[in-house]
């Protein structure tokens, strides 16, 4: 694999508190897409004694070929996981807690039910603010009533690529999926909308703004874009490390289609300063 620009480097960073993090998160079983995904801020946010919690396993039930969670046949999720997770959250004394899972397309409701429920048990022991990461739940109504019903402070759902390498980098996904789900939260609620990609799959700038101008009329409010770090040689290559500048441009790109909050640089992912970029939204 090509090597890593300096500018996509990040050090371990080994505290107290990134210990008490991890410590925290073995005692109640708990996964984290920072370790699932290989996240680079990793390290960062256990520093600043936050993490980005993964629910229903570990395995996930698509394979999308930039992701490093391993495609399998999932278990049947912990019952007492959306409990373990609030206890966490308290115990870790979060003011804003971002939840995630894997694809789980073998469930009846693709696991909305399970992002009610964690949303539910925070709610019972602490104030903070509550983001949820979803996948598609394959466009269902049904299912995304339940997440609107459960009133998340934040609905993120990743568009993750532009059209154009779409059904390359996610075969068992669909773009108009994706941005109907997202269309549908924010004409059903008032709920704040969140979606991200990834550059460096094959896009170019065009590409990128047709994206960008799609998500702006689904409705969505926050918007990430980082760069794609290939995890394995089993991965999609990289095709392309944006620079520094590139990135400006980008964010000038993102104003120019009328995004006011947004996230974007080389190693912004979707939960990346999620509290920060939230607050400024209100």
């Amino acid at each position: 694999m090509p090597r890593l620009p300096e500018y996509l480097k990040r050090p371990i960073i080994d505290t107290e508190t990134t210990k008490t993090v991890r410590r925290i998160l073995k005692d109640k079983c708990l996964n984290t897409v920072c370790e699932g995904a290989r996240c680079p801020n990793k390290s960062e946010c256990y520093a600043h004694n936050t993490a980005t919690f993964l629910i229903l396993g570990k395995v996930c039930t698509r394979n999308c070929r930039y992701c490093n969670i391993s495609p399998a046949r999932p278990e049947a999720p912990d019952p007492m996981e959306a409990e373990h997770i609030a206890q966490a959250v308290k115990e870790l004394g979060l003011k804003y807690a971002v939840i995630t899972s894997v694809t789980r397309d073998d469930l009846p409701d693709g696991g909305a039910v399970y992002f009610k429920n964690c949303i539910d048990e925070i709610r019972k022991i602490c104030d903070a603010k509550i983001e949820i990461l979803t996948p598609d739940f394959k466009g269902s109504k049904k299912a995304l009533d339940t997440i609107i019903k459960s009133n998340p402070d934040v609905f993120n759902h990743n568009i993750e690529t532009v059209r154009k390498v779409f059904k390359t980098a996610r075969p068992q996904g669909d773009y108009e999926c994706s941005l109907q789900v997202l269309r549908y939260v924010k004409e059903n609620s008032s709920i704040t909308t969140k979606s991200g990609l990834m550059v460096g799959l094959g896009e170019g700038i065009k590409d990128i703004e047709e994206t960008l101008s799609d998500l702006k009329q689904a409705g969505v409010d926050i918007i990430t874009i980082g760069q794609y770090i290939q995890p394995s040689k089993q991965h999609l290559e990289v095709s392309k490390y944006y620079t520094l500048e590139e990135y400006e441009d980008l964010k000038k790109l993102a104003k120019k289609i009328g995004f006011k909050n947004y996230q974007i640089g080389p190693l912004v992912r979707s939960s990346y300063h999620a509290k920060i970029t939230f607050e400024e939204s209100l």
